[in-house]
């Protein structure tokens, strides 16, 4: 039974499925898009919006939180700097996840998550 169990594995233990989440955030908040998997697209999203809720608020501890996640401080500064006051106004809902069909090798279904601007 699957009590209490959330999110998928995609073949790999925690440590390095943590690091690729890590990786496809600070990718996706430097260049504003990335074109993934559907499934991967739907584990990033969440997490890509939380960093930027921890850059609206924009506080030491909130600076600390996110600079343990991002792996470049440059993005890090990116986000407090300019992503941030671009959804000042905006209640969440900062990603989208547009469908793009299937990949021509393995056939895996395709998507571009983005920044909504």
């Amino acid at each position: 039974m699957r009590h209490n169990l959330k999110g998928r594995q995609f073949g790999r233990a925690s440590g390095p499925r943590k690091a690729m989440y890590r990786v496809m955030v600070t990718d996706l908040l430097r260049h504003g898009q990335i074109r993934t998997t559907i499934a991967k697209a739907k584990e990033i999203s969440p997490i890509a919006e939380k960093m930027v809720t921890l850059g609206k608020r924009g506080t030491l501890h909130d600076r600390r939180q996110a600079a343990a996640f991002i792996t470049d401080k440059s993005v890090l500064k990116t986000i407090f700097d300019d992503i941030a006051p671009r959804f000042k106004e905006r209640a969440g809902g900062y990603t989208r996840i547009t469908r793009l069909g299937s990949r021509p090798g393995d056939a895996a279904e395709m998507a571009l998550l983005e920044l909504v601007d």
